[in-house]
């Protein structure tokens, strides 16, 4: 999962209450449709900072909420907001995540193109144009980035 640091960063999601919060503000209906249909309770997920200095892994998360209506949509002050969502057939949703550790040191996407060509070869953030801010990750690439970052295995 990305995000940019300015917006939400690792450090934000370890500030918050209980190292929780909704994963919320995605537009596009390729992620939305994960979001919702695509994640369960006790799910993990990378913690991936995107558009900054550094890009690349940073972490793990866990999913305590699965996929619900993105409260935010119905908002009027939030930059979130969308007028033409329906309480009654919501168009955005979300899912909430728990922070369960934070790399000592970032999995750069430098580090993850320098395997591009064997165990990551099928990795969708390295794919060309690939911009979707939520993208699968196989068992197998879950395991080796774990390895990249010098941490336990995490399943």
């Amino acid at each position: 999962m990305k995000s940019e640091p300015e917006a939400f960063g690792i450090d934000h999601l370890a500030r918050a209450p209980g190292r929780r919060s909704g994963w919320d503000g995605v537009r596009n209906y390729q992620a939305r449709n994960m979001l919702r249909d695509d994640f369960a309770a006790g799910d993990r997920a990378f913690f991936h900072h995107s558009s900054c200095a550094v890009p690349g892994i940073y972490g793990t998360m866990e999913i305590v909420r699965a996929g619900h209506p993105d409260p935010a949509q119905f908002d009027r002050r939030s930059r979130y907001y969308d007028a033409g969502s329906d309480p009654a057939n919501p168009r955005w949703y979300q899912v909430e995540v728990r922070l369960l550790k934070k790399f000592a040191r970032p999995v750069t996407l430098e580090a993850l193109r320098e395997h591009a060509g064997s165990a990551l070869r099928n990795l969708v953030v390295l794919r060309r144009g690939n911009r979707l801010s939520v993208m699968p990750v196989s068992a197998e690439e879950w395991r080796f980035i774990h390895r990249l970052a010098r941490e336990p295995d995490e399943k």
